[in-house]
């Protein structure tokens, strides 16, 4: 069967990955066939699979990508010495990051459920990683005296929770503008792990 007018492996893989981490998001992973993925792309359903193996393979593939994509870009902003100022730096990238990856958040979240065991492990050692980093900035935090949290592990869990937490309500154009956002979210965070 012929290829599809347009349909180029360096413009159709990432239309694939786009229109399932779209339907994702708004459908639910267990609610979107591969048709539908399809269909979204303007290609044949048989096509997809010259991109990606499955429907499993691709949700991993999303997911890795969004983790890949938070860890690299965290990695690559400028880290403080200073513990309390390395947790604003957290808070603020944290916030922005989020913002302005709406569905991924969602689908990293809610479809993690989704994921066959080897690749939720997989998944899950990389956000422990990510989670690992907070929760060393707060026990830097501790040790030199500008915080005081009774479980770093736990601060670092719920700090995250309440961070990403803000994709549920956060709109564009809204009342506030994501940088109000950001510094009502640090006092809330700084507060909360007993920063003066």
């Amino acid at each position: 069967m012929a290829r599809t007018a347009g349909s180029h492996s360096d413009i159709t893989g990432p239309r694939i990955r786009e229109a399932a981490l779209r339907l994702f998001a708004k459908h639910g992973y267990a609610a979107v066939s591969m048709r539908r993925i399809a269909s979204e792309v303007g290609v044949q359903a048989g096509a997809l699979y010259n991109y990606i193996p499955d429907k499993q393979a691709l949700l991993f593939s999303l997911l890795k990508g969004h983790m890949d994509e938070l860890l690299e870009t965290w990695e690559a902003t400028p880290q403080p010495a200073d513990p309390l100022a390395r947790l604003e730096a957290f808070v603020r990238f944290h916030i922005r990051f989020t913002l302005r990856r709406a569905e991924s958040i969602f689908i990293s979240y809610m479809e993690l459920r989704n994921l066959e065991p080897e690749n939720f492990v997989q998944i899950e050692a990389l956000r422990g990683r990510y989670e690992g980093m907070l929760e060393q900035i707060l026990r830097d935090g501790q040790a030199a005296g500008q915080l005081s949290v009774p479980d770093t592990r736990i601060a670092a869990f719920a700090l995250i929770g309440m961070l990403t937490g803000v994709n549920t309500w956060y709109r564009e154009g809204g009342r506030l503008s994501e940088e109000e956002v950001a510094a009502l979210y640090w006092d809330m965070a700084r507060k909360a792990v007993g920063a003066g």
